[in-house]
């Protein structure tokens, strides 16, 4: 675990609402997801970690049925490496690497111009996504319990093992 606990609660950190990527109705983050582990990443589809695609898909496909979510969100904020639209985002990802898990509206994810979820993110972890695919691991109460940089593959031990922690603990 490379992250700490926060003091965010869950109508604070996810009571957010968020198109999904090239959608037009706005999902709101709480009401969808309350109850769930989640796994919040920012993406970008021409990055050296874009392969992430795949593990983080596996992730969700293995976990949702215990009631884990991948929640991507692509970010054209580290040199450019998101530009596409947002379909193209999405043909990109479900054609490339068949991402299904749910995946919202660009965004920004650093400075001042970062969205309200990731300025709670570094409010409440006090780091700052430092690159693409950095992630957020979020407990079924609707705290952050971990995050993780960049390097750290969806499969590696630490992500798994903090995942599965999480969905062995009680429902809020």
């Amino acid at each position: 675990m490379v992250g700490a606990a926060t003091t965010a609660t869950a109508g604070d950190l996810l009571d957010l609402e968020y198109r999904p990527l090239a959608g037009n109705t706005p999902v709101n983050l709480k009401q969808a997801y309350a109850g769930q582990v989640l796994l919040v990443v920012n993406t970008a589809s021409k990055c050296g970690y874009t392969p992430q695609y795949e593990g983080l898909e596996a992730l969700h496909q293995h976990y949702a049925p215990q009631g884990f979510a991948v929640l991507g969100f692509p970010s054209n904020d580290f040199k450019g490496q998101e530009p596409g639209s947002e379909d193209q985002i999405r043909e990109f990802c479900t054609l490339t690497y068949g991402v299904k898990f749910p995946m919202f509206e660009k965004v920004h994810v650093t400075g001042a111009e970062a969205t309200p979820l990731y300025r709670e993110l570094k409010a409440t972890t006090g780091v700052e996504p430092g690159w693409n695919f950095h992630k957020y691991l979020i407990g079924r109460d609707g705290k952050v319990v971990a995050q993780f940089p960049s390097k750290v593959k969806p499969d590696a031990p630490e992500l798994v093992n903090a995942i599965e922690r999480e969905l062995k603990a009680a429902r809020p």
